[in-house]
């Protein structure tokens, strides 16, 4: 059997114990495997403070610290924001990208900017109410993040969520080059049923198809996968993952 090093990365609202589970399936199929909680979304933060670019220093930070390589480096969310900031800096460190219904960026470009209208005008108005700071509201969650469990698995779900830095979802992020340039193997997974982006403006081809060149995972669930079917995701990534 053969020992990949893969390091999960956290979308916003999250933190890395969100792939606890994920991860323990992972493990068991003799991986290792890593799933820190970036700045941005540890307690006792400054969320006025706080933005994007520190996100991925810590994460660079984390895999230099660390000394980890030929890294399978999965970003879930706002998490390919970070992997792929990381990855144009280190991707000497890097064996595989791979997205989680995940935000690919192009140069110059944030979060906000690839989601729709209504959502960007939604951030601003909780920003401006909560110090900079968003949270998001419970009814969202329930109906288009996690669609496929249960009310009871929902609201375990949204207590473990965390507020999130206003700036990590508006700063622009600079990259030398498209992430579809490095000389990287890429992977995307695409779960049917997510619904945090609405249909009209999706995941997959919308975003999927920046990569370039990349291999397309496809699976039941959520956006919310890591909670209602961890067994499952555990066994894309391991598709995603491999050479």
């Amino acid at each position: 059997m053969t020992t990949d090093t893969y390091v999960l990365v956290h979308g916003a609202w999250h933190t890395g114990d969100t792939f606890e589970s994920t991860a323990a399936h992972l493990r068991e199929q003799g991986h290792i495997v890593h799933y820190p909680t970036l700045v941005g979304n540890r307690p006792q933060e400054d969320y006025r403070t706080v933005n994007l670019q520190d996100s991925i220093d810590s994460l660079v930070q984390y895999l230099e610290q660390h000394d980890l390589h030929q890294v399978r480096l999965l970003g879930h969310s706002y998490g390919g924001m970070l992997i792929s900031g990381a990855a144009d800096r280190v991707a000497h460190r890097l064996q595989r990208l791979i997205y989680l219904n995940a935000f690919v960026p192009l140069p110059g470009e944030s979060l906000a900017d690839m989601t729709p209208p209504h959502y960007r005008e939604l951030f601003q108005s909780l920003a401006e109410a909560n110090q900079g700071a968003i949270m998001l509201p419970y009814p969202i969650w329930r109906e288009n993040f996690i669609n496929d469990a249960n009310a009871t698995l929902a609201q375990r779900a949204f207590d473990q969520l965390h507020p999130q830095p206003y700036r990590c979802l508006t700063d622009a992020l600079a990259l030398s080059q498209p992430t579809a340039a490095l000389m990287l193997g890429k992977s995307y997974i695409n779960c049917r049923q997510d619904t945090a982006l609405p249909h009209s403006l999706p995941w997959h081809p919308r975003l999927s198809e920046r990569l370039g060149l990349f291999r397309y995972v496809e699976m039941d669930g959520s956006h919310e996968v890591m909670f209602t079917n961890p067994t499952a995701l555990a066994q894309a990534i391991v598709v995603a993952g491999r050479d």
